[in-house]
């Protein structure tokens, strides 16, 4: 295949390129700064990009995105996240559909859904409330610029990633090292994770499964509450995990993200994935963190 990338930078998008260039597919980054070798394409997010750098293309991935827990939640940070995605898919489907590229595979993310409690949510489930969730809706309807030539548009609604490489884990780690991890608010807020493998296997199998298309939830097979999460973690490196960090603390310290991205959460489930037969490396939280974090995880093996 001939990959395009827009986003490769990021924890997902260098893996990704990694993962098909290993098995020899052809990929070429679509790059802000000037181009710096043959694989790269420099574009605009906020300006047209010329359909033509497309032509011969198999499939684009957009990963655009500025990250939602970085900065705390103000009212310029709400417009940086939104602006950090819909432009850039607004332009990439629109040159997808001119060049009439057959796939588009678009990030989203699970909080499409809101916060869920114990509801599970499958991709026929509604959009949920709060900043977030509208945030997912405009993403995703961006990105069905590209399905006016018949392009199939796949929207990946990602859950929490767990890799060593970036993300949430190596925060964590320097905390549970010194026994300083615990759940957050009552910890019965669902903790929809997927590790980077699995993550990477999926969007290469969306890639190749032309007849998935819409929204794809890109969860572990069994999402646990963050209490469940904390105790997991806590038996893979071998240190307690007592503490709680009340929600009041919480919304003080990052606010407004507090309340939708910490002491919410989805039960999400990769229905679609499954049903078109795709198999799990990692099936359970236990053996998500076990392949993440062991070995030299930096607690046991200084």
């Amino acid at each position: 295949m001939r990959v395009v990338i827009a986003g490769s930078s990021g924890l997902i998008g260098t893996a990704l390129v990694a993962g098909l260039r290993a098995e020899n597919h052809e990929v070429l980054r679509l790059v802000r700064r000037k181009a710096q070798g043959p694989d790269e394409i420099q574009w605009s997010p906020s300006a047209a990009l010329d359909p033509s750098v497309l032509d011969g293309c198999d499939a684009v991935v957009n990963l655009c995105g500025a990250s939602i827990a970085d900065k705390r939640w103000t009212g310029a940070y709400k417009q940086e996240l939104r602006d950090s995605r819909i432009g850039p898919t607004e332009v990439l489907g629109e040159a997808v559909s001119q060049a009439h590229v057959p796939t588009l595979i678009n990030a989203s993310a699970v909080g499409f859904y809101g916060d869920t409690g114990d509801n599970k949510v499958g991709e026929s489930s509604s959009s949920g409330e709060g900043f977030l969730a509208d945030l997912c809706v405009e993403w995703e309807k961006a990105s069905l610029r590209a399905a006016n030539n018949n392009t199939r548009v796949v929207n990946i609604r990602t859950g929490i990633v767990l890799s060593k490489a970036g993300g949430m884990i190596p925060k964590l780690i320097p905390l549970y090292k010194l026994a300083l991890g615990g759940r957050l608010g009552d910890g019965r807020q669902y903790f929809p994770w997927i590790t980077l493998e699995d993550h990477i296997r999926a969007v290469k199998f969306l890639l190749e499964s032309t007849t998935v298309d819409g929204p794809v939830n890109l969860t572990g097979p069994a999402p646990v509450t963050n209490a469940e999460f904390n105790r997991a973690f806590g038996k893979v490196v071998h240190r307690p995990s007592p503490w709680v960090v009340p929600g009041f603390a919480l919304k003080a310290l990052v606010g407004e993200f507090a309340s939708t991205g910490i002491l919410g959460g989805q039960r999400a489930i990769p229905a679609k994935l499954e049903d078109a037969g795709f198999t799990f490396e990692h099936h359970t939280i236990r053996e998500a963190l076990d392949a993440t974090l062991t070995p030299g995880v930096g607690l046991n093996n200084e």
